[in-house]
């Protein structure tokens, strides 16, 4: 019996070293170095959930394309580390509830390797409650949404926000209007959710004055007579400035009712809801913002001596069907090329966790086309915090006042409000991040 179970062995011993032999003689590249979900040796797949369709689609529909367009450019020169990226796009229509249901399908069933640019603070929210991505270890990259509260790193861990908060735009926003309006009687229009709590807190913050507030439900400016209303209540206080807070369907509703009711003190539009594009969309001319204030931290689109907006031009022309090149096309390519550089700093053996460590080691020094700077570390998952000020053409175009960008850039915190000597990185060669 011993003999017999020892040929056995041997046996077996000899079909392991003829398997090792096999296995051996099959090329290496036929095997990745890791199992990352969503990465094989030639290929990386990100996932993103945003209003395709749907009455918040107008503009935000833009950005899945345009980063689209920056990834098959890079991919047309080599992609990074020798693999392309692919972009899943999935339509939640503003919905968190779809929201959650697509996320989910970009987690399981697509199985992606990182999520890119959700959009809406209520459908992040949800995710986040409901599929858990930090839990997960999936990276939620460049939030867009300004919500403050995203940049938490124990609630959010894997969680990278992009664009300032709305604390820190409420609190710029304020230090603008002292320095330019000194002593005038100010107005607020805003969304009474996250996103109006956080601009309530930065004007708080910086001291801001209002003389009226007037609060609105997410979703009611589409309600015959409710914007009306809003004109009604600011006009009674005769503010010589008003704050547009909010979405830029109720920016569209409060401006469209103020020029029938001949209603017109100086406009200030936040960043969100002073998006010509989906003004436009909306039916509402694009005259109506003609003079209003805006702020941004990028350049103006129509800045062709900026050389990331010529860049971005050039690669909309060939690779995006040369759309109508505005805010949403240059805040799509540009999240993608900030994409593209965390991959690259993450190296060849793509982990979930390595592209996180990346951002959080190196992401404070990636270029890009802000003109305040990004705030990554080990300590902050924060993305840019500062912007210029602007006035809106007759075509709805945003230009810095006076030709010159004038930066001012803060935190969601008691931190001072400062102008900033802020340089960008140089722009790396041809636009590809290595």
């Amino acid at each position: 019996m011993i003999g017999i179970h020892r040929r056995r062995l041997l046996v077996a011993s000899a079909a392991l070293a003829v398997g090792g032999l096999v296995v051996s003689t099959v090329p290496a590249q036929a095997f990745s170095p890791h199992s990352e979900v969503g990465v094989t040796n030639s290929a990386i797949k990100l996932g993103v959930t945003i209003p395709m369709t749907g009455a918040a689609s107008p503009g935000y529909n833009k950005v899945p394309s345009a980063m689209k367009a920056y990834f098959d450019y890079v991919n047309a020169n080599g992609g990074v580390n020798g693999r392309k990226i692919t972009l899943v796009v999935k339509d939640d229509q503003y919905v968190p509830t779809l929201a959650v249901t697509q996320t989910n399908d970009l987690i399981l069933k697509d199985k992606v390797f990182a999520l890119l640019a959700p959009l809406g603070t209520a459908n992040v929210k949800a995710v986040a409650t409901r599929v858990n991505p930090g839990r997960r270890g999936v990276p939620v990259l460049f939030v867009n949404t300004g919500y403050s509260g995203f940049a938490v790193k124990k609630t959010y861990p894997t969680t990278f926000t992009m664009l300032p908060s709305y604390i820190v735009e409420a609190k710029i926003m304020a230090q603008y209007i002292s320095e330019t309006y000194p002593g005038k009687k100010i107005g607020l229009l805003y969304q009474d959710d996250d996103f109006g709590q956080d601009a309530l807190a930065g004007f708080k913050q910086a001291g801001l004055s209002l003389a009226v507030k007037v609060p609105y439900a997410s979703g009611s400016q589409g309600v015959a007579g409710v914007p009306a209303t809003w004109i009604q209540k600011l006009s009674a206080a005769s503010p010589d400035v008003v704050i547009l807070f909010g979405v830029s369907s109720a920016t569209a509703a409060a401006l469209g009712t103020a020029a029938v009711m001949k209603y017109a003190p100086k406009w200030i539009l936040g960043s969100v809801g002073g998006d010509a594009t989906t003004i436009k969309a909306s039916g509402v001319p694009a005259g109506v913002l003609y003079g209003a204030t805006g702020a941004s931290f990028l350049p103006a689109t129509t800045d062709t001596s900026d050389e990331y907006v010529k860049l971005f031009q050039t690669i909309n022309a060939k690779y995006n069907n040369n759309a109508v090149f505005d805010n949403n096309v240059l805040v799509g390519m540009n999240t993608a090329f900030v994409t593209v550089q965390a991959i690259a700093a993450a190296g060849k053996n793509l982990t979930r966790k390595g592209l996180i460590n990346a951002i959080e080691k190196s992401g404070s020094k990636f270029a890009s086309a802000g003109l305040a700077p990004l705030n990554y570390s080990a300590a902050s998952h924060v993305g840019y915090n500062g912007y210029w000020f602007g006035t809106y053409g007759p075509t709805g175009d945003l230009k810095p006042n006076g030709g010159v960008y004038t930066v001012y850039t803060t935190d969601s915190g008691t931190g001072a409000i400062v102008k900033s000597t802020y340089k960008r990185p140089a722009m790396p060669a041809d636009g590809l991040p290595k």
